[in-house]
């Protein structure tokens, strides 16, 4: 039994990080071959490769143009290229995570959800609350409970945050890129948290409803999470550097990312559905559609993924970590 938990092969390369007591008494169990778990695995299976093969590596074309001469382009281009890197990013690991749920939901096995519209985040605990779910919460079992949490005194509460944050970091590769990208985090959630609670405000409850100071925070997690996201797609700290300033000292310059308004259009449309999809899960979310809709979205998704995937290779981002 322990062999084929580790071997499962739906979540063996990056997850989602799936805990023994979750999946260990699932492979005990005799599993009877259902429809239902077929059609809803096939329904996350499609949207998955749809999200990873027409929105994240369509989107990655451009990111890599930007990011292989960064200084060579306007101000408006590099920050439409990490704006891209966002959701090539979150559309990439989401689409894999979501086959892999698929995969596993055909043979009657439930994962855990790894994404819970991460996006719609009112700030970084929020964030981290709702992307790659499996590992926040392993880093949270098992490194900040085991510092001590929240049962201590302020400064080493901070010490607690900055050390899951950095080791988050190094988990990803052992590039100060990485690392300092974990801290950044790290210290946006030290902030945050630590004005929340001087001023009374706490919107990371993820049950907690939306107004319209809500999403201003929205938008605020947003912007920072993609500035972050610098760190995490550059090469070394001499390409973020050159990203950086250009953004600042590239306004006069001409050279500008000659976009196809057809990946602009999907991205739109991904974002909507994304929007509602929020707290829900594709597969769930078609089930309260009437049998004709539901048909026509399987056709639409499924043109799309023959009709626009992108003509370049893009592994999984997170198959090198």
């Amino acid at each position: 039994i322990y062999s084929l938990y580790v071997m499962f092969y739906p979540q063996l390369v990056t997850g989602p990080i799936e805990r023994p007591q979750n999946l260990l008494r699932q492979l005990r169990e005799h599993k009877i071959f259902k429809d239902s778990n077929l059609i809803e695995g096939l329904r996350l299976i499609l949207f998955g490769l749809f999200t990873k093969m027409v929105i994240a590596d369509n989107l990655g074309e451009y990111v890599d143009q930007i990011y292989s001469n960064p200084a060579s382009y306007n101000t408006v281009s590099i920050l439409i290229g990490l704006f891209f890197y966002s959701f090539q990013i979150y559309c990439d690991f989401y689409g894999y995570s979501t086959i892999a749920v698929g995969c596993a939901k055909t043979m009657g096995f439930s994962l855990t959800d790894n994404f819970k519209n991460p996006y719609m985040s009112r700030s970084i605990g929020e964030f981290w609350q709702r992307w790659h779910i499996s590992l926040s919460t392993w880093f949270r079992d098992y490194v900040y409970f085991s510092l001590g949490g929240n049962k201590v005194i302020i400064q080493r509460w901070v010490i607690n945050i900055l050390i899951v944050f950095v080791l988050s970091g190094f988990w990803h590769g052992a590039n100060w890129t990485f690392i300092i990208w974990g801290l950044m985090h790290g210290l946006v959630y030290v902030v945050e948290t630590l004005l929340g609670r001087k001023i009374q405000i706490n919107n990371s409850d993820v049950k907690s409803s939306y107004n319209l100071l809500s999403i201003l925070n929205i938008i605020k997690t947003f912007i920072i999470v993609s500035l972050i996201w610098v760190f995490f797609r550059a090469k070394d700290l001499s390409q973020v550097k050159v990203v950086f300033k250009s953004i600042f000292s590239n306004l006069n310059i001409e050279n500008k990312l000659n976009i196809d308004p057809t990946i602009c259009v999907f991205l739109l449309g991904f974002i909507a559905l994304d929007i509602m999809l929020f707290n829900n899960r594709f597969d769930t979310w078609c089930n309260n559609k009437t049998q004709i809709v539901r048909w026509c979205i399987y056709t639409l998704l499924a043109y799309l993924i023959i009709a626009f995937s992108s003509v370049s290779n893009f592994p999984f981002i997170y198959f090198q970590f």
